[in-house]
């Protein structure tokens, strides 16, 4: 077996026979038995605590991620600097006004139309499947390039500006960048002035913005406001892609009256959003929204973990997973779900549960866990259970969360 792949406890065992140490002088260093550092070796006791993963770490002097192998080792501090950069990158990007005001630096040459269509849609793609470094590392270059083509071309630039500011809002929110998140979603609303499709699809991210930053109510009205005005006066006419708009907006309004604990209003706006749901079908993303029936019964299981409702959350979940359509949702959409139900679990007293849950959305998409603040408090809250699971420790002490 190779080195990477050995269980934590025989790394333990190895490094022990290094430092030239036997199991009663691990024992006694550790404050255990002999009979304790026997069994973590042959892997009859598993190590499910992290300070118990530290201290080991600890007394043999190595770093706890070499005990987990060198497949896991952390690169949080790596990461969080980059992450860093990328936003700050992205600030300045919001912060440029060359081509507003028609500088030399802005009158370069615009992409065509259709090869800046493609990058956007491609950060749209890249971003569904959480992979938000590289999503980082586009978005500042493709905000100037739409703003100049914007800039040379306002009506044919018009949607790839607004789609440019959709997903880099998009991304600001998952990062825990909810302030600047908005910005960005504001500049999408203000660019798509005039059409009321785009007014639509800039609102989602707008009320997902205003919701992360505290401001629910504004979140709710807003998200209502633009869900009315796109809404066909019979849904039975309405077509699919502006049914999934007024779908995802009631969707967001409902979570942001969750958010101020409103029962009554949360059920008749999923309600109404099911009802649209029902006439979209699954497997559909129009307009970047993946909204559905499925996407549906996600939503209610978020809304109720905001309201409180921990076993009705458990319950929306397993209804959802169970769903053929669960597999079609976007990876980012899947695992950003699996941690509202990981919260859940943790809420009805059931840390295995919201293990389970938390290792599915790591295998779902890495970087959800790796790079969202929030995940990294429900990854900490899991494992200081008694009962987490070991192999959660694991993923905890590979990401540095404690």
């Amino acid at each position: 077996m190779a080195g990477d792949e050995l269980p934590a406890g025989r790394r333990v065992a190895q490094w022990r026979v290094r430092r030239g140490m036997t199991q009663q002088m691990l024992a006694d260093r550790l404050g255990r038995s002999k009979s304790w550092v026997d069994k973590v070796e042959r892997g009859v006791r598993a190590l499910d605590k992290v300070s118990t993963f530290r201290d080991i770490a600890v007394v043999l002097r190595v770093d706890a991620s070499v005990l987990l192998g060198r497949d896991v080792q952390p690169a949080e501090a790596t990461e969080r600097v980059e992450g860093v950069e990328g936003v700050e990158r992205i600030r300045a990007a919001l912060s440029t006004y060359d081509i507003a005001l028609g500088t030399p630096a802005a009158r370069s040459v615009a992409l065509p139309a259709d090869r800046l269509a493609r990058d956007v849609a491609h950060a749209w793609v890249t971003f569904q499947h959480a992979r938000y470094p590289q999503v980082l590392a586009v978005v500042p270059g493709l905000l100037a390039t739409a703003q100049r083509a914007h800039a040379n071309a306002p009506e044919s630039g018009r949607a790839a500006l607004v789609e440019a500011y959709r997903v880099t809002a998009s991304l600001l929110v998952k990062l825990g960048e909810g302030e600047l998140g908005w910005l960005a979603a504001d500049r999408a609303v203000a660019a798509s002035a005039g059409d009321p499709v785009l007014m639509a699809a800039a609102c989602v991210q707008l009320g997902q913005a205003l919701r992360a930053s505290g401001r629910a109510r504004s979140a709710r009205s807003v998200t209502l406001a633009a869900a009315y005005r796109i809404a066909p006066p019979d849904p039975d006419d309405g077509i699919p892609a502006e049914l999934s708009l007024c779908g995802a907006l009631l969707v967001q309004a409902a979570l942001a009256a969750a958010r101020d604990g409103d029962h009554r209003s949360v059920a008749g706006l999923l309600d109404e959003a099911g009802d649209l749901a029902a006439r979209v079908g699954d497997g559909h993303d129009h307009h970047a929204t993946a909204f559905g029936p499925t996407a549906v019964d996600v939503a209610r299981a978020a809304a109720a973990v905001e309201l409180g409702a921990a076993r009705d959350a458990v319950a929306w979940h397993e209804k959802a997973v169970r769903r053929n359509a669960w597999r079609w949702l976007p990876p980012e959409h899947r695992a950003a779900h699996l941690l509202d139900a990981a919260r859940a679990y943790l809420r009805t007293g059931d840390p295995r549960g919201a293990g389970r849950v938390l290792l599915d959305a790591e295998r779902t998409a890495p970087a959800e866990l790796r790079h969202r603040p929030a995940a990294r408090q429900v990854i900490a809250q899991a494992t200081r259970d008694p009962q987490a699971p070991a192999t959660l420790v694991q993923l905890a002490l590979s990401l540095g969360v404690t």
